[in-house]
């Protein structure tokens, strides 16, 4: 059963200030909640074909994976996608202007998980929507708060 969560949020800062802060990994554990590490494996900046490893914390287990940038339009569109673990998935951060000027940012996990996930893809799928909305209204109260941005 193949997994795909999106989910949304209002920012009020513009979408150059909100692009720029969240597709930067190094910022991750700032506002992903499970994140816990970070480390570029290809030196940066940010660019197509970058590879990014992640230590995560998630229902219970350590996850560590690599993704690639498998598309990257800034201020507009990105996307990464790992093969590796029991659950290959692709993240993908979308923004677009709102009328009063800030930022609606989209972030959608889809993958199909394989081995013992399979059976457990239901469940992964409500607590990854969970997760997602805790993680984009970490990043919105990080964004509205911080003047220096």
């Amino acid at each position: 059963m193949p997994v795909d969560v999106l989910t949304a949020t209002v920012i009020a800062k513009p979408p150059t200030v909100v692009a720029s802060f969240s597709v930067n990994p190094d910022n991750a554990p700032k506002w992903y909640v499970n994140i816990k590490s970070v480390e570029w494996k290809t030196p940066p900046p940010l660019r197509l074909g970058s590879k990014i490893a992640f230590v995560a914390q998630f229902l219970g287990r350590r996850l560590a994976y690599t993704y690639e940038v498998v598309r990257f339009v800034p201020g507009e569109h990105f996307a990464m996608r790992t093969s590796e673990g029991p659950f290959p998935m692709q993240t993908t951060y979308t923004w677009t202007s709102t009328a009063s000027g800030g930022t609606r940012m989209t972030l959608r996990n889809r993958g199909n998980p394989k081995g013992f996930s399979r059976l457990v893809a239901p469940f992964m799928s409500m607590a990854m929507r969970k997760a997602n909305r805790n993680d984009l209204a970490a990043l919105k109260k990080l964004l509205e708060e911080t003047s220096d941005l």
